[in-house]
């Protein structure tokens, strides 16, 4: 099997998640958008600081989510946002991700503001979520990527958390077809649900079916088990094990964050 490639040009790279809180026009907004931005640069800034070789932008906050599209409002906030945190962490890689499926939005987002990659949820075939059936639109993805942001990269899930396929499949195959057929540059393995346990066979399967795709772990990684999980995958997304009690919705504790960031670049060989 031909070795993965690197994903944005780094060895086996640790993603932190920026968690925006709600934006305007979404139902738990409050305060305004500068509070929103002052939040994102305090948490980019301290996970920048402790050494995360890259930053993803979500609104996080915006639950319940648009299944697919969202409105001009919120495309405008996360701009602002992401803009923000660039300019608070200029020399480290940004992502962005337009929750919950508007993967059109994100790369228009990206383009905006220099991002390097976005997460796409949903990239190829259909997932019936807590917003419905959402379907893959990789054709309109990598057209519109093609015309618009050629250098972006794209990391994409299989078969995503709080999700289930919509018709039986199982992960090595939607990991084949996400990678071979779908465009993705990397594919995500999340667990069941934000902050899941991972299972080390599951990211196994995508492994070997991923080809030269780097896999990524999308959640459940912590400084007590990413040894483990590192060991047989390329590179992790995380965000709750940043945070304040581990949990997403809260601010990033730079002590936690520190010691996984060291328990993380041990286990990549890097410390």
């Amino acid at each position: 099997m031909e070795a993965p490639r690197p994903f944005l040009g780094l060895h086996r790279p640790l993603i932190g998640v920026v968690h925006l809180a709600a934006l305007p026009g979404a139902p738990r907004h409050r305060g305004g958008l500068e509070g929103v931005i002052a939040r994102a640069v305090a948490d980019a800034g301290s996970l920048a600081a402790v050494g995360v070789d890259a930053l993803l932008v979500e609104n996080y906050g915006d639950a319940p989510f648009w299944k697919d599209r969202v409105p001009p409002e919120t495309v405008a906030a996360l701009t602002a946002a992401a803009l923000a945190v660039r300019a608070a962490a200029p020399h480290v890689p940004l992502g962005i991700n337009c929750l919950r499926n508007d993967a059109l939005a994100a790369l228009g987002i990206a383009a905006a503001t220099g991002a390097a990659f976005v997460r796409v949820n949903v990239l190829t075939g259909a997932m019936l979520t807590d917003q419905g059936v959402i379907e893959g639109r990789a054709a309109e993805v990598a057209r519109l990527r093609a015309a618009l942001c050629p250098r972006v990269s794209i990391a994409a899930d299989v078969l995503v958390k709080h999700a289930v396929p919509l018709a039986p499949t199982d992960v090595a195959r939607a990991a084949a077809d996400l990678a071979g057929r779908g465009g993705a540059d990397a594919v995500i393995v999340t667990g069941a649900h934000t902050a899941g346990a991972v299972d080390e066979g599951r990211v196994r399967a995508v492994r070997a079916a991923a080809g030269p795709r780097p896999v990524l772990l999308g959640s459940g990684v912590r400084a007590e088990n990413v040894a483990e999980l590192l060991a047989v995958a390329d590179g992790a997304v995380v965000g709750s094990a940043l945070k304040r009690a581990g949990r997403a919705e809260n601010r990033v504790d730079r002590r936690r964050a520190a010691a996984f960031v060291a328990a993380y670049r041990r286990a990549r060989g890097t410390s």
